[in-house]
């Protein structure tokens, strides 16, 4: 699309933390980047704090470069800032609305946005990140189709996402991308100096766990195949660079109990985005033990930097790594499964072989395709 447009993107932009808002604030860089006029809009208030499960909700800096400065208007359990955000829109007269979409609590703030605005000619289209949460809840949803019915059109990025649509019988126009790489974290670091500054072993077998800790990721599973490679593999590490949201006694108490303290590197803190570099560096592979997932931004940043991954077979994860070329697939919820992955990767020597898969499947992950598909709904 060659013509400019004026865009107005919804979401969580800096200074609000976490991958949906690194996402945002990088496709806003795309629209800059193609000559769009881009006004972000972001929250006063995401979630209330006594919700709000981490340490914090703020980032210490942006990663789009100062490229777009998200205006902070909306607070998400306060209805008269929705009529305020809805009233800056009309005053900016954009030729979209962009919301950017991944859980129903969201919902009806969104949702009376984009009819106000619908009443003004005003389009306005979703980026789905997931339709309904990990934890499933009564009445998400009735709140997930309130949205949606108030959108003219779709993005996503993993057909498990489309399915979730299809179920809700969602009928507005729609394009499928896959969720791009996340290439605002810098170049690779020196794989020597990320081990030795996070002291660990260099010829240790490093593996990592990396996002913030929820139950549905499955560290707990993880931690439980470790108990299968003191035999095999009595070198490893297991990197864990997160912050607990949930299961973190769980977590402790089977490191203790299962002897294996010394195998483990834990730095259980939200990891800002000048240190991501480092944690990749570091690691053979990538372990992502999801119980349930539509897609992963993590398994997109180790694919920038070029580390294979093994992961379940659940949701839009086998569509992003396929299975023996840029890495492995397992069953979910299967510690045994998992810890013979994990030997197989090592004793097998995988990591060189994978490696070459993840440089050629990356490249079906650029920004390119997610833009191309967020326009033709322009």
């Amino acid at each position: 699309m060659n013509k400019s447009r004026s865009i107005v993107l919804i979401g969580p932009m800096y200074p609000y933390r976490g991958g949906i808002a690194h996402l945002t604030e990088r496709m806003a860089m795309g629209f800059v980047e193609r000559g769009h006029d881009v006004h972000g809009i972001t929250f006063t208030r995401q979630y209330p704090e006594f919700l709000f499960p981490g340490q914090s909700q703020y980032e210490s800096k942006s990663v789009n470069h100062g490229a777009v400065k998200a205006e902070r208007l909306i607070d998400s359990i306060n209805p008269y800032s929705w009529w305020k955000a809805k009233k800056r829109i009309q005053e900016l007269a954009p030729d979209i609305v962009i919301f950017r979409y991944w859980q129903p609590f969201f919902a009806p703030a969104f949702g009376k946005i984009a009819r106000g605005l619908s009443s003004h000619k005003i389009k306005s289209i979703a980026v789905v990140d997931n339709v309904l949460p990990h934890e499933r809840r009564i009445g998400n949803a009735t709140l997930a189709r309130y949205f949606f019915k108030a959108m003219q059109g779709s993005v996503v990025m993993s057909e498990s996402v489309g399915e979730d649509l299809d179920m809700l019988k969602v009928t507005c126009p729609r394009s499928f991308a896959p969720h791009p790489i996340y290439d605002s974290f810098g170049e690779s670091a020196n794989p020597a100096e990320a081990r030795k500054k996070l002291q660990i072993d260099p010829d240790a077998q490093a593996m990592l766990f990396f996002g913030f800790i929820r139950r549905y990721k499955g560290l707990h599973v993880l931690i439980e195949s470790l108990n299968h490679l003191q035999d095999k593999l009595p070198n490893y590490c297991l990197i864990i660079a997160g912050e607990f949201y949930e299961d973190e006694d769980l977590c402790r108490t089977k490191i203790e109990q299962f002897g294996i303290t010394n195998h483990i590197r834990l730095f259980d803190q939200y990891i800002p985005n000048d240190q991501v570099a480092d944690y990749f560096a570091a690691a053979d592979v990538v372990i992502q033990p999801y119980l349930s997932a539509t897609q992963s931004g993590v398994a997109q940043v180790a694919y920038h930097f070029e580390v294979p991954v093994i992961t379940t077979d659940v949701g839009g994860l086998a569509e992003v790594i396929p299975h023996e070329k840029a890495g492995l697939i397992i069953p979910p919820n299967d510690p045994v499964a998992l810890s013979e992955a994990i030997i197989r990767y090592f004793s097998e020597k995988m990591q060189d072989d994978l490696i070459k898969g993840v440089k050629l499947q990356k490249r079906h992950f650029g920004w390119e395709r997610l833009l191309d598909a967020i326009e033709s709904m322009m």
